[in-house]
């Protein structure tokens, strides 16, 4: 007797060993192996292909109202089928995303949501205040060095103003109700109180949503006016060499009508723009206008995911998957969008003197002009005492 149970206990604890060399899931009859268990407790991702295409005989319709091992295929099967979306559902609703009842990525998006993201979202806007409020208190306002001449020159026209103003007051609308969206959950309930908040999230969310039109139409204008001028040069490295004469009183490096750092806000503002207008439509349009799996393809097709993650981005994605990704990569986008806008408020209204007027009035002392950019300044002047071009004669 006492021989057999040590041939028992031997048999078992070789059985794990062996299960866990087997290389492939002839073993386990097709399901998840010792392995699989302890890489998803290393935290690492597996191949889920052994769920996702074992769900049971091909067409599970008769299942869905009959749950239990007495049809053609167990619980688990047709709990399988549901959520990769392979059961043929029929519902009572109509859409693209309808058939789908069940879908586990939901819970991952809200942790993250109301976790790293609004946690670190808000940690990069208080940095950027912190920047400011040490830089005013080193620094002081910037002020016009030499004395007024009491002359203006024009800056900005009529319809530069229009299209700035456009997109700083749609801007201001939409990243305002923005954190309310994603942040009033945690830091607006606890003293409003649910019934309150709900009113305001729904004028948020109206505003959000019909605003946008406003930003991006006002985004393409200023596109079209300003980027001839916002195009690097060798002056944009003189200049930052000497970081604009921002730390330094007295210093003004030459600057045509954009100083290198007005152009860094630009195009951030173009590239950032463009990119949370386009995941802001996938958000207005999630069926028809899906983007991350597309670009997931044209990223894998690089070959950078594979030398970067390790392993390729995923290339078919449910539409609450898009939906998910864009409302995430919105908001991140929106946060560090928001963060440069801060700066350039600042620098642009209390920060520097005279740098308000420029787009209050459109007109900027001459003496400012000189010292900021004075590139800009001499060509306006060259152009304004240049005598007129003669017509050419009749023939």
């Amino acid at each position: 007797m006492r021989a057999l149970l040590w041939l028992v206990m031997c048999l078992a604890l070789a059985l794990p060993a062996t299960a866990q060399q087997t290389p492939d899931r002839s073993a386990t009859g097709g399901a998840q192996t010792l392995e699989d268990i302890m890489a998803r407790q290393r935290g690492e991702k597996i191949d889920d292909n052994f769920r996702r295409n074992a769900t049971g005989q091909g067409n599970v319709e008769a299942l869905i109202g009959e749950l239990g091992t007495r049809g053609v295929a167990s619980d688990s099967e047709i709990y399988r089928a549901l959520r990769y979306g392979s059961a043929a559902t029929t519902t009572n609703a109509n859409g693209p995303a309808v058939g789908m009842l069940i879908q586990d990525s939901g819970m991952t998006w809200m942790a993250f949501r109301e976790g790293p993201l609004t946690r670190y979202g808000f940690y990069v806007l208080g940095a950027m205040i912190v920047v400011i409020a040490l830089f005013w208190l080193l620094r002081g306002k910037i002020r016009i060095d030499g004395e007024k001449s009491g002359h203006k020159i024009t800056r900005f026209i009529g319809i530069e103003r229009f299209a700035h103003w456009t997109l700083g007051v749609s801007f201001i609308l939409l990243g305002t109700t923005g954190l309310v969206l994603i942040a009033g959950r945690a830091f607006i309930i606890p003293w409003m109180g649910k019934e309150a908040f709900s009113v305001v999230a729904l004028a948020g969310k109206w505003v959000h949503n019909n605003v946008s039109w406003a930003f991006m139409l006002a985004l393409v204008l200023v596109f079209v006016l300003w980027v001839a001028h916002n195009i690097p040069n060798m002056t944009d490295l003189r200049w930052m060499a000497k970081a604009g004469g921002l730390f330094s009183k007295g210093v003004h490096p030459p600057a045509k009508k954009f100083n290198a750092g007005q152009k860094v806000v630009f195009w951030s503002v173009v590239l950032l723009g463009f990119s949370i207008s386009l995941s802001g439509l996938s958000l207005l349009f999630p069926f028809e206008l899906p983007v991350f799996a597309k670009t997931f393809i044209a990223l894998n097709a690089t070959g950078l995911p594979n030398l970067i993650l390790g392993a390729p981005l995923p290339e078919m994605l449910t539409p609450y998957q898009e939906m998910q990704l864009a409302q995430a990569w919105h908001a991140i986008v929106a946060f560090v969008f928001i963060a440069i806008v801060i700066a350039h408020i600042y620098l642009g209204s209390v920060g520097m003197e005279g740098a308000f007027d420029a787009m209050g009035s459109g007109e900027v002392e001459e003496q400012w002009a000189k010292e900021h950019h004075s590139i800009w300044y001499e060509e306006e002047m060259a152009r304004k005492t240049a005598p007129p071009e003669r017509a050419a004669p009749a023939e």
